[in-house]
């Protein structure tokens, strides 16, 4: 049996996809409305195919507790923020259910975390519970997850995974287990470096994503259009330069970098630079959108929308949001809070003045701010084209009425 420890947005699709595969599998969480509903049939995210991988799942036995399992296999799938101050990981959540694993793990058992952790955690918090309690005896790994909300289900199926442990043959064990359903290439190294390598990889987005949005503002003040320099430059067969936003959003790009700079404060400059090139856009956005509406003679902020909470299209996820940090942004300047916003995908209500229709957000509307490209405002954007369009996504196309960033 696989006791797979926190029904998040990573730990339930991959509890699911085991399930899916011939494994026996039981997800538990702390969060008891949670564990209630997912025990009502209900699945707890939007996610594009998760309600059919759950029901398969569902078909194939998976059982949701807040009880930890007696069995032989654990994954840990719970978060791991980092402290603002010093920018270092806080393990606390994997430090407190690798503690309650050991409870109910029976000799041998082994533990797998698929946390991200920056490089050195599990030598610095996992392994010294390990000693302090006695249990050498447990086989410890990690397996960082490698999918992305909006995709999980085929990232699951597809992506390659990496798997880090002390024994060779452990590794080579795990990474049979992963292969039920893992259709990509499965590395087997040491723990350290798989730790590393999860964090580059999602360093390297974040740099390229910062390197994009600085050109943003030098096109700006050069008078050019940046989407138009990266759509030549990208001509060039080594070049490959992404698409500048409104900012960086969810759990990864924007938080996983930082261990970097928290462990290796003294080293990783040109990393910080980059988080704090991210981390200024929803502040550029808003400025940019008061240099809209001085043009446009629009003076009320509540004739301006914003359309979007989410952090990347056609989720209903709003961890990091671009939108949110720039909300934050206009609360702390005191200006454009009475600002309408509205997200199709967010049917709990997220922030103030948050509607849920598109009718009774258009309405009255002189200018909208897209932070989001969902499909509904793609594929029906001619409902939004007779108002000022404050468009730093690049989905809606040229036009008089539509500004870039």
């Amino acid at each position: 049996m696989i006791n797979v420890i926190g029904l998040g947005y990573i730990g339930l699709p991959t509890a699911l996809m085991m399930a899916t595969h011939g494994l026996e599998v039981v997800g538990t969480d702390y969060n008891e409305d949670l564990v209630a509903t997912l025990n009502d049939g209900k699945t707890t995210f939007k996610e594009d195919g998760l309600d059919d991988l759950f029901d398969a799942a569902l078909k194939a036995g998976i059982k949701f507790t807040t009880e930890y399992q007696v069995c032989d296999t654990y994954v840990i799938s719970v978060p791991t923020p980092y402290d603002k101050i010093d920018k270092k990981i806080d393990p606390c959540y994997v430090v407190s259910a690798t503690n309650t694993v050991l409870d109910a793990a029976p000799t041998g058992a082994t533990l797998i975390i698929e946390s991200t952790v920056s490089p050195g955690t599990i030598d610095r918090f996992v392994r010294p519970i390990l000693s302090e309690r006695n249990r050498g005896d447990v086989r410890l790994v990690h397996a960082p997850e490698r999918i992305i909300p909006g995709d999980m289900v085929k990232e699951l199926l597809h992506n390659n995974r990496t798997i880090g442990a002390d024994d060779p043959e452990v590794g080579e064990s795990v990474a049979e287990l992963y292969a039920n359903f893992c259709q990509g290439e499965i590395s087997v190294t040491d723990i350290r470096t798989a730790e590393m390598t999860k964090v580059v990889e999602n360093t390297f987005r974040a740099i390229n994503i910062a390197f994009s949005n600085e050109l943003a503002k030098i096109c700006r003040v050069g008078g050019m259009d940046v989407s138009e320099v990266i759509r030549i430059s990208n001509k060039h067969p080594r070049v490959n330069i992404l698409q500048p936003g409104p900012g960086v959003g969810g759990h990864c790009i924007p938080v996983d970098p930082w261990f970097l700079v928290g462990d290796y404060p003294e080293t990783a400059n040109f990393i910080r630079m980059a988080l704090q090139t991210n981390a200024s856009m929803p502040e550029y956005v808003l400025e940019r959108a008061f240099e809209v509406m001085k043009k446009e003679g629009i003076d009320n902020p509540e004739k301006v929308g914003i359309y979007g909470l989410t952090y990347k299209e056609d989720v209903d996820d709003v961890r990091e949001s671009p939108t949110l940090q720039m909300l934050e942004s206009m609360d702390i300047h005191l200006c454009g809070s009475s600002m309408r916003v509205y997200d199709p995908w967010v049917e709990r209500d997220e922030v103030a003045n948050q509607v849920h229709s598109v009718d009774e957000f258009l309405e009255g509307l002189e200018m909208i701010i897209v932070m989001v490209g969902h499909s509904q405002l793609k594929d029906d954007l001619s409902a939004f084209e007779d108002r000022i369009l404050l468009d730093p996504r690049n989905v809606c196309g040229d036009g008089e009425n539509i500004y870039k960033l």
